[in-house]
Formats: structure tokens, sequence, C-alpha cells
């Protein structure tokens, strides 16, 4: 939520919008929004009207709902079109000679370096491979480099990172970072308007092209083709490819040529960090945005806090904010009823796989290794999706993570997932059945 970071209130409201209406709506409709909250107007820039009517008749009343949750008040929304809003231009400055300008460099974020990247164990691999392409592009030992990870984690900093390092060596160097949507967008927009050559121009000169969420070209067949040809064209040069994703090149199933084709370098991926790393990271961030916040308050967010990086830095900057409007320091109960929302539970603690497929084979009488068997019979598989349905709400870990664990790949944990969650929401008796369970689990695990 690059958008959101000059307002740090905002982060966890849009969060909220976002786990409702799910990521990839998010992506596409708010992601290029430009937000100014002063109470109660809240005013939404957006590119055109096409994004104005959706979000107003779509998700207005849910992002009004959000607001209503986090800061207990009403809102008025108001909307501008970047393209029609009014600005003053220095007429002597216009026609003053400019020095040529990278058109490229302006996607980048300078704040995301590799010299305020936090490495640890879980990013280290990664982290290293980004720093030894960004001093060797198109090193066929790096090329491509794909990095995946669940939300948060860094790839988005680890990719904007090789770009300013590259650009702060070579200003002149065409690196290019784009979001997977914002390609899917831009290559439908080249179909339209019948520039798909221009589009082709722009992409085949790079010296180094950074896609961020590569998942979103999945099923997308004409836009992986087109992407398959690109890539081809900037390997066949020796230009730098990095792609991030939430999964496995194998696990997004894309046509098997571009499939080899992202196997074919370095493929590493980003766990979550410890708690001494997110400690760290909150400590960092305390400093970059100069807030006095005591070790024992950063300790309660980071065990607190255990999902990803993004949602720990805005659990520590709605404190911030919160301890700015009040006037005063923060402290752990502060801190506690101002994030009780993000906050996990202290005395509960994520529970273990082996437990959750000891209880459900318990209840179902299976064995224990059924459960990583490729047996598929009802009686191994239903009790089996339950499993990994009480993995992804009882775990930290993330699908691909979960998928490991029963010998899956992270759809068939999304396909069981939802089958479960379709269940208890149609089936009172069974919720009762899953509750049981539940509270059987906890009792395992606690002992």
């Amino acid at each position: 939520m690059d958008n959101l970071q000059n307002n740090p209130i905002l982060i966890p409201i849009f969060q909220e919008v976002e786990q409702i209406i799910g990521k990839d709506t998010y992506e596409l409709w708010f992601k290029e929004a430009l937000f100014d909250y002063q109470a109660p107007l809240l005013t939404i820039t957006l590119p055109n009207a096409v994004w104005q009517k959706t979000i107003q008749e779509r998700y207005e009343r849910i992002v009004a709902d959000a607001f209503l949750k986090h800061l207990g008040t009403e809102i008025q929304v108001t909307y501008k079109i970047k393209d029609t809003i009014s600005t003053s231009t220095n007429l002597q400055q216009f026609f003053k000679p400019q020095q040529p300008v990278n058109p490229f460099a302006q996607r980048l974020n300078s704040d995301f370096t590799f010299e305020n990247f936090i490495e640890s164990p879980s990013n280290r691999f990664a982290c290293k491979a980004a720093e030894a392409i960004s001093k060797k592009l198109g090193d066929k030992g790096y090329n491509p480099l794909f990095i995946f990870s669940a939300s948060g984690l860094g790839k988005t900093h680890l990719l904007h990172a090789i770009g300013n390092y590259t650009l702060k060596n070579n200003p002149q160097a065409k690196v290019l970072y784009i979001t997977g949507v914002e390609f899917v967008r831009e290559f439908i927009e080249s179909l339209k308007n019948k520039s798909d050559n221009l589009f082709r121009q722009k992409y085949h000169t790079l010296d180094c092209l950074l896609i961020d969420d590569i998942q979103f070209l999945v099923g997308k067949t004409q836009c992986e083709s087109e992407f398959f040809h690109i890539f081809n064209k900037l390997f066949g040069q020796q230009k730098q490819i990095v792609l991030s994703s939430d999964r496995t090149p194998q696990q997004l199933e894309m046509d098997e040529r571009l499939s080899s084709r992202l196997l074919s370098g370095v493929v590493t991926e980003i766990k979550r960090p410890d708690l001494e790393t997110r400690i760290a990271i909150l400590r960092k961030k305390s400093e970059d945005v100069h807030f006095i916040v005591g070790d024992d308050v950063l300790f309660l967010i980071a065990e607190g806090i255990q999902t990803n990086v993004r949602e720990l830095e805005g659990g520590l900057m709605r404190l911030r904010s919160y301890c700015q409007i009040q006037n005063i320091a923060p402290t752990i109960p502060i801190a506690k009823e101002v994030l009780k929302d993000m906050l996990v539970d202290q005395d509960h603690t994520f529970v273990n796989v082996a437990a959750i497929k000891k209880v459900v084979g318990k209840h179902f009488s299976v064995k224990m290794e059924d459960f990583n068997s490729k047996k598929k019979n009802q009686t191994i598989a239903w009790p089996r999706q339950i499993a990994m349905y009480l993995a992804t709400t009882m775990t930290d870990l993330s699908l691909p993570e979960i998928g490991r664990e029963f010998n899956r790949d992270h759809s068939t944990v999304v396909h069981a997932r939802d089958l479960i969650k379709d269940k208890i929401n149609t089936d009172p008796f069974f919720t009762a059945e899953i509750n049981q369970i539940i509270s059987d689990i906890k009792a395992v695990d606690n002992k």
C-alpha cells in the first residue's frame, strides 16, 4: 500500500477493504488511487471516470464502513480525476532547457534501497542475489531472478532496490518497474489503441525489467504469450529480468514454455521473519520516522504481529499517529488498546500442523501418514481438506507452506479452504463439529 505511506492512519482501514474485496480486486481499482483525508471528508483522486464509477458504485460503502469501524466516524467521499486537476505552470520554467530525464526512473520508490533493507536468515539469499545482479546485470547465473513469498515480506522492496542501485551507478540505464496488474492493463490498452508495436518497442529496449506480482498474468493467454516473447528478446540480449510472485513458478500454472524460462535462473523464497528480525524492523522504522518508543513496546508489537512486514510497520505507524494526536508517549497498555485488532492474543500461540493432523485424524479415524498420501477416497480426502482449512486459520504458515505440509500444491489448499468455509457458512451442525475439533486441537497444543 505504497500510496498510503504518507497517510499512515489510513493503512489499517484500507487493509480491511483489501481483505473484504480480495487482493486482486484491490490491486486493480485502488492501487492507482490517491487519498486525502481531512475529517470528515475523504477525497479520492483517480486516473479517470471509469475508476470513479466503479469505486463509487461497488466499493464506497465498504470504505465508509471500514472508516466507521477503525476511526468511529462517518465520512463524506468526494472524487477528483487526475486529467481534470488544474495546475499552475511557471512559463519561464517551462521554456527553460531541461536536462535529459530517464523516463523509467520515476516509477521507482527511492526509499527502497539495499541500505535500509533488514537482512535476516529468512531473506538473506534473496537479498544477496538481488545485490549480485545489481552489480552485473544480465549475468547468466542470476537471470532471471524469481522471488516468491507471501504478501508483505519484502519482494517489492528488493525489486525497487535493484532499480535504484542500477540507476545510481548508471543514470541513463533503462530500468522499468511495473506490477503484473499494470502490465496487463497496458497490454490491453495497446491492443485497443492498435499500438502494440510501440508496446513491444518499449519493452524490447530495456536494460532491466522488474515485474512485481507476475501471478496476475496467469490465465490471460495473450498476455502470457506477449510476455514470453519479451522475455526471450531481453534474455537473448543479456538484459536483466527480475520477477516476484506469491507462489513458485511451478504453482503459477503458466504455459509450459514460459514456466521453463522462469525456472532457468535463480528461484528464491522469502520466509516470514523471526522475532528478532521483526524487532529490528520496528526499531529501524521508528528511527526513520523519529518516533521514540521503548523496546518493551517494540517487543509487544513484534510478538503480536507475525503475519508480514507491511502489517508490522502499519501497526507501528497507527500507534505513532494515535500518540501524536493524543500528545502522549507510547506504553504497553496504550499499544494493546490501539492495536487490539492486530495483535495476536498473547495467551494464544499458533498451533502446529502436526497437532491439527493428530486431532483431525483421531476424530475421523485417519492415520497421520494418510494426510500426505496420494489417496483420494472420500474417507481420507474430506478429513485432509478439513485439516488444510484449519491450518489456514490456526497457523501462521503461508498457503504454499501449508501445501508442503500435506504434500500438495497451493491451489489444493485454496480449494480446501474455500470448500470448508462454504460448508461452515451453510451447515450449523458442521460448524459445531469444527468448533469441537478446534477446542481439541488447542487442548493438545497447550499440553
